[in-house]
């Protein structure tokens, strides 16, 4: 190819020279190698062509083209100055772009044109290189690993082995045996030698001449002739040769110091511990890393984080010297950075980083952070305060810098500072504050003038101002500077935020500055609340910030609801309730006076305000708040029951006769006619209690409460069991689904009729009321004392099949079932019925039994957490506590049982409804249902308890069984 600026030379314008061989010059011959000519190659034949025939042109034949042509023609010029100096190789040649170098010559401008596309040629270039660069890399890493795994280098085999040397003792090293002599010499067999036998003269002469003259060979000196032929022969000569050749030995090994080894074991033990073992991608990393980055920093001397890169790659590496090298060299190259000055402060040691530093803030005088490295490196109080005085010469408006220093300094110095810090950087919000407060209240009011001038709108010194004139009991103009602030603030156009003024509220409460914490929620707690979600809005937000302990928060913004929405009762409850935990009995009074003022219609305000009276011991005041109810709510039946309560427990039962009486002509309901029977009953009139449930099943037909009282006190205080069997049978034809009343009369039915009616009962009891646990587990009780075992088995499975998530039902075939089966009875009834606490008291009885009593008060206390209402759970747990616990654990358990206040339980209903415990406290309750569980246990009759096995029988099963579920297994694998 031409083209312009081109030129051509002269150089083959001329024949060739004598001996030229094409091609020799550049290697382009014939060549051969070892394995075609042997071990040995032969020199070159000398070819000579002689002269080169008439008009021959040297590379016309290989295609040199235009180039031979002006070869042939003569026209390159030979001057030096019309030289072409382009690059003709074949190294220099591609078969698609031709010869490389520049397509015009060197004369023609470089042009923005030609830059720009050498730029987007190269920026394409870069582009597909960059496709499947990460392809690349990817599989030179395996061919690497692989290259690796299959010819892993020396000591990399070595490596664990180097390692486990660490956890070698000074015994082991020392029994090591030396290295012998391995050369080669030792491994090729010795020549066998030959010996030739002496003739007798000589071996005769030799004796005669060595007899009784036999020296010591003293290895030092050889053999030495003996003072006299005659000298007796001294046979410790060979033990003393055979010391100093010890001797000798152990010189070789020890140093001039006598009795201490070259080679200390301890030493190089610990010299192998501090060794830091690297694997061979670590290694391979590392190498890989620091060759980029001394290509980086090369290239880019003044970039800053390579150099810290390549002093960290180092420091990997464990080079700590070369790390410092480096960053020494980084310093000297980019002394204005301030990494690479604190990172050589970071690898030096303390007294050479101060040195570091020192040089830094000499180039780099305005970098808060080479200043506060240098105040932390300083060893003393003072040296610190010397150097941060001299940084804010330089940096007088850096806040850290004036903090850091005030934080030093006490508090005179420290008030004197603040004055020159709030002069340097008046924008600093914490800077006004910290000199607030360090100084008297007048000052402190000049400061935070002074502060809101310079930012007006700055909510935190509006509220330092607040609390400022709280604490000097000036609560007046607490409410007007909160205000002020939100006023200024809106003429500000400062965007407010409700919920970050809630939160500064709760910051004030902890503080101590409840004042300005009622102030903030008032003038805030609107915002941004649209009118129909303002109830359930301000709600919220009392309960979240009790929950976060700000009591006085949530206690203003239900003031504030209250104001806005009087007569809602859930708003008073929640603001009685939280007075009730969080406030004292008397504020607690002046919140339910306002509530029962605000919604007289509320009984259960009314309820709480008598029962807080009754509480504190004013009965008359608690009467004249429910006369005060029964004017608001004359056809209250919450009220009139409430004051026949009140008057029952102040045994003032005339009285409670009366409001009965009334009540039954005023409010005739249901409860008021049971309480009624009830009253009669405790005080001993049956007849009369009889006569009231006459009256009350004609107008309440469908109530079986009525007819079970009726039924009880027939058959338990008259005596009448067929009396008692008409009203039960009565009440059943009214309310066939009351599984109590079905419970009462088959027991009935037992007791006077035998086992044949009760079950008959029973039966139809459970054809009325399907899928019934409880009526199952009358009928497995009634055949269980009958002593039907094949028909409680059958009995059970028939009822497990029927209702098989019952607790009931599972705790009843748990603790009946033989003592092999009860494990897996139990984990049976865990994953039919994992919540059910019934099932959890089983399992606790069953551990108790089995002597583990660690598990077993594990499973009651869950049980009891599962339902705290049920007190048959707590009536075994403080069992429990009494046989097996500490006087702690007794007391723990009977706090909690009373917390919990429970009222269920066929246990502890048993106890507690009869007439003699109704006033009995809980604590008394509970011990009587423990005992009744105690008799139980003794006489086998109710709730049978697990029979003890022999106390040998026990500890060979313990220990043929895995710790856990008695018989094997453990009750948390279910």
């Amino acid at each position: 190819m031409s083209g312009r600026g081109v030129q051509r030379l002269k150089t083959y314008d001329k024949g060739a020279p004598t001996g030229y061989q094409a091609g020799f010059g550049r290697g382009a011959i014939g060549f051969t190698t070892r394995s075609d000519i042997g071990p040995a190659r032969s020199a070159a034949p000398e070819v000579n062509f002689g002269q080169a025939p008439p008009g021959y042109v040297a590379g016309r034949g290989r295609g040199m083209g235009d180039l031979a042509r002006l070869q042939s023609e003569g026209g390159l010029p030979r001057d030096e100055g019309d030289r072409d100096k382009g690059d003709y190789s074949e190294s220099n040649y591609d078969d698609f772009s031709g010869y490389g170098g520049a397509l015009f010559g060197g004369d023609s401008p470089y042009e923005d044109d030609d830059r720009e596309a050498d730029k987007i040629y190269q920026a394409i270039d870069d582009r597909m290189d960059a496709r499947r660069k990460r392809r690349r890399e990817e599989q030179l890493l395996e061919t690497l690993k692989k290259a690796r795994a299959e010819r892993p280098k020396a000591g990399d085999q070595f490596t664990d082995l180097k390692a486990d040397l660490g956890n070698v003792s000074v015994e082991e090293w020392m029994s090591i045996p030396d290295v012998g002599d391995q050369s080669l010499k030792y491994k090729q067999r010795k020549r066998q030698e030959v010996f030739t036998p002496a003739p007798d003269h000589l071996i005769e002469s030799q004796r005669a001449a060595l007899v009784g003259a036999t020296a010591p060979i003293d290895p030092r000196t050889g053999l030495q002739t003996p003072m006299s032929a005659g000298g007796s022969s001294s046979i410790a000569g060979l033990s003393q040769a055979r010391e100093t050749v010890l001797s000798i030995k152990l010189d070789k090994i020890s140093d001039s110091v006598s009795g201490q080894t070259v080679v200390d074991p301890k030493g190089y033990l610990t010299d192998l511990n501090s060794l830091k073992i690297n694997t061979d991608s670590e290694v391979g990393d590392i190498k890989r890393a620091r060759l980029l980055l001394v290509s980086l920093t090369d290239t880019n001397p003044k970039h800053a984080p390579g150099w810290v890169a390549r002093a960290r790659v180092e420091e990997q590496a464990g080079k700590i010297v070369a790390a410092r090298k480096i960053i020494k060299e980084g310093c000297e190259a980019c002394p204005e950075s301030e990494d690479v000055w604190l990172e050589a402060a970071r690898l030096y040691s303390a007294e050479n980083a101060r040195t570091i530093l020192a040089d830094a803030v000499r180039h780099l005088p305005q970098s808060v952070k080479v200043w506060l490295r240098a105040a932390d490196l300083e060893p003393t109080e003072a040296g610190k305060k010397v150097v941060l005085r001299r940084a804010l010469e330089y940096l007088p408006k850096s806040v850290k810098l004036w903090k850091t220093a005030i934080m030093l300094e006490e508090e005179e110095d420290a008030r004197i500072m603040l004055e020159r810090a709030v002069e340097c950087v008046p924008h600093s919000v914490d800077m006004w504050l910290a000199l607030a407060r360090l100084e008297t209240y007048e000052k402190a009011k000049n400061v935070l003038n002074r502060a809101l001038k310079e930012l007006p709108t700055e909510g935190a010194i509006w509220i330092t101002a607040a609390k400022l004139e709280e604490a000097h009991q000036k609560g007046d103009n607490v409410e007007k500077i909160i205000n002020m602030a939100l006023s200024i603030l809106r003429q500000q156009s400062v965007v407010m935020d409700r919920e970050h003024w809630l939160r500064e509220a709760e910051a004030c409460e902890r503080a101590g500055s409840p004042l300005t914490c009622q102030a903030i929620v008032r003038a805030t707690i609107h915002m941004g609340v649209e009118d129909e979600d303002r109830y359930r809005t301000w709600t919220d937000d009392a309960e979240s910030a009790l929950q976060r302990g700000a009591v006085e928060t949530a206690r203003a913004i239900l003031a504030f609801a209250l104001q806005t929405f009087p007569g809602k009762r859930p708003l008073w409850s929640k603001a009685c309730d939280l007075e009730k935990v969080h406030g004292t009995p008397e504020a607690l009074e002046q919140m339910l006076k306002k509530a029962v003022t605000y919604c007289p219609q509320a009984e259960s305000l009314w309820l709480r305000a008598a029962k807080e009276k009754w509480l504190q011991g004013d009965v008359p005041a608690a009467r004249a708040l429910l006369t005060e109810a029964f004017k608001a709510n004359p056809d209250s039946e919450a009220i009139w029951l409430a004051a026949v309560k009140l008057e029952w427990e102040n045994s003032e039962y005339e009285r409670a006769r009366i409001l009965l009486s009334k009540a039954r002509q005023r409010v005739s309901t249901e409860r008021v006619w049971l309480k009624s029977a009830k009253l009669e009953r405790e005080l001993g009139e049956v007849p009369t209690e009889l006569v009231l449930l006459e009256e009350a099943v004609a107008k309440f037909p469908d109530f079986a409460k009525l007819y079970m009282m009726a039924g009880q006190a027939c058959d338990e205080v008259l005596q009448e069991p067929e009396r008692a069997r008409a009203y039960y049978q009565k009440g059943l034809r009214r309310c066939p689904h009351s599984v109590p009343l079905w419970r009462l009369a088959g027991r009935l039915e037992e007791r006077v009729h035998g086992f044949t009616k009760a079950r008959s009962m029973f039966e139809l009891g459970r054809l009325r009321n399907p899928r019934n646990p409880e009526l199952w587990v009358e009928a497995v009780r009634l055949e269980r004392r009958a002593g039907n075992e094949k028909l409680v088995a059958s009995l059970m499975a028939k009822a497990l099949q029927e209702i098989p998530d019952s607790g009931l039902l599972w705790a009843e075939e748990i603790i009946h079932s033989p003592r092999p089966q009860q494990k897996s009875k139990s984990q049976e009834a865990l994953s039919k019925c994992p919540n059910d606490p019934l099932v959890f008291v089983a399992v606790a009885r069953l551990f108790e039994a089995t002597r583990k009593y660690a598990k077993a008060r594990k499973w009651y206390n869950q049980s009891v957490e599962l339902n705290p209402d049920l007190g048959d759970s707590w009536a075994f747990y403080f069992a429990f506590e009494l046989r097996h616990g500490s006087d702690e654990e007794k007391a723990q358990v009977l706090k909690k049982c009373l917390e919990a206040d429970p009222t269920h339980g066929e246990l502890w209903t048993s106890v507690s409804k009869r007439v003699e415990n109704w006033r009995l406290p809980k604590e008394a309750v509970l011990k009587k249902v423990v005992a009744k569980l105690q008799d139980a246990a003794a006489e086998e009759v109710i709730i049978p308890v697990i029979k003890m096995e022999p106390k040998v029988q026990v500890k060979m099963e313990e220990q043929e069984t895995v710790e856990g579920m008695p018989g094997g297994g453990t009750a948390e694998s279910t």
